[in-house]
């Protein structure tokens, strides 16, 4: 077999792939879409990655992803929830809509979680996602030896992103509910 046939029959590493892109998370998670969004199977199934989203993008935070499809990267800044991306999304992958019949328009199941690297949690004195945190979602609890764990208030968390990019170690990043709820199980 040549170099180049075995070059080509090489499946691409992932995480390779990951790191060059300066993405540090597992490139399995799965991506976060604009606010709105319908689920992924009928998003990727109805989205034109006619980039109209990520141009009107107020904050920033969307940007092109896999495939040409909008993914929010928080590392560019928070949500404000501003509709802009819905509002020129034609095709109606991104829609405001109700989704339990109580007039509250939902933007997502998302929220806040903070890993093992928080400086916090390890006896640093860092506090930025909570002073960052408008909602007031982060709070921290004093314990033995000086240390001041995070909690994160989940009924007040919106999954803004306003505490990822400020995180001097990458500690805090934002999730799907659903597998929040999936790794507390598997801890």
């Amino acid at each position: 077999m040549s170099i180049a046939q075995r070059t080509v029959s090489k499946p691409v590493s992932l995480s390779r792939r990951a790191l060059f892109q300066g993405r540090i998370t597992t490139p399995d998670a799965p991506a976060v879409r604009p606010p709105w969004s319908l689920d992924e199977a009928q998003f990727l199934d109805i989205c034109t990655t006619c980039d109209k989203c990520v141009f009107a993008c107020e904050d920033g935070i969307l940007k092109r992803g896999a495939g040409g499809y909008p993914e929010v990267d928080f590392q560019n800044g928070e949500c404000t929830f501003c509709g802009a991306c819905a509002a020129v999304c034609a095709p109606n992958a991104i829609f405001m809509h109700d989704t339990e019949n109580t007039g509250a328009v939902l933007p997502w199941t998302l929220e806040a979680r903070i890993g093992s690297g928080c400086l916090s949690t390890n006896g640093v004195m860092c506090r930025v996602c909570g002073d960052r945190c408008d909602m007031r979602a982060i709070r921290f609890q004093l314990a033995v030896g000086g240390i001041a764990n995070p909690i994160i208030d989940q009924t007040s968390c919106t999954g803004c992103g306003a505490c990822v990019r400020p995180c001097p170690v990458g500690a805090v990043e934002v999730v799907q509910i659903q597998e929040q709820v999936q790794l507390e199980e598997q801890s």
